[in-house]
């Protein structure tokens, strides 16, 4: 769940350099449209779908006006609509929606684990795909340099919804992975901001703008959280990440990836085949 989370913020963040810090509602959009879809007695793959749409539509909706915004306005005009809708969706849903007593009679963590493993892949895939194609090439070229991208004939608002619609749509699918996996969940849960900062933490700990980083950053970021969980009380691991992303970003912006590549530089090739 969290590499394909990690890897839809990548597109609109790492690739396009759009710093979205409202992605939690998509998450939380397809997470609480895929869960009544699915309980509604539509198949689950076509839930999972309908789930992402209905993430895309809202994107759609907000991508106009959100990208009229730049720099600090469009991270604070993002952040504020995830909250807006967090605070809504607590107050007209206040109760968790818990898993019929026939689902939860069956439930098993091994379809479950194969439907996240499936649909990380097919993320994984979709950004390989976007970085070697034209749109990756336009993508990049509005991170690096946005007013000499327009000026090279790029169209930069167009691409950028494109990368945004894509990013909300794989949000969407995270969502979905979610509302399957847990057995109980709080719809104003699921708009917490955790869900996007989470994401920017594993992408720039991983390696921002990377295809592999976002996975191993998922994985390191998954088992030092579920080890600090275990040692530290209350909420102190969360400080923690903070600081750890902090000292990422000052001192290794290029990640996890970045630090093993000077690594594999400094030891001897035949010490890395031995």
């Amino acid at each position: 769940m969290y590499i394909t989370l990690s890897q839809s913020w990548n597109i609109i963040g790492g690739y396009t350099g759009q710093q979205n810090l409202g992605h939690a509602a998509f998450f939380g959009l397809g997470a609480l449209s895929t869960r009544y879809i699915w309980l509604s007695g539509i198949p689950l793959p076509l839930a999972f779908i309908a789930g992402a749409l209905v993430a895309t539509i809202f994107g759609t909706l907000i991508g106009f006006p959100a990208f009229r915004l730049k720099g600090i306005y469009f991270v604070i005009g993002t952040l504020v609509l995830a909250e807006i809708l967090r605070i809504i969706f607590d107050t007209l849903l206040p109760r968790a929606m818990v898993l019929p007593s026939k689902l939860l009679a069956n439930y098993s963590l091994i379809p479950r684990y194969y439907v996240s493993l499936v649909i990380a892949i097919l993320s994984i895939a979709t950004v390989y795909v976007i970085g070697r194609s034209r749109l990756g090439l336009e993508m990049i070229s509005i991170r690096e340099d946005e007013e000499a991208a327009e000026a090279l004939g790029v169209n930069t608002q167009k691409y950028k919804l494109v990368a945004f619609l894509i990013s909300t749509f794989m949000a969407g699918l995270a969502g979905g992975i979610y509302a399957y996996y847990s057995s109980a969940a709080q719809p104003g849960y699921l708009f917490e901001s955790v869900w996007t900062f989470d994401a920017v933490i594993i992408v720039f700990v991983g390696g921002v703008g990377t295809i592999i980083g976002p996975i191993v950053g998922s994985v390191f970021f998954v088992l030092l959280q579920r080890l600090l969980s275990l040692y530290l009380p209350g909420g102190i691991h969360v400080a923690v990440f903070g600081a750890l992303f902090i000292i990422v970003v000052l001192f290794l912006p290029g990640g996890l990836i970045e630090l093993m590549t000077k690594l594999r530089k400094k030891i001897p090739k035949r010490e890395w085949s031995s």
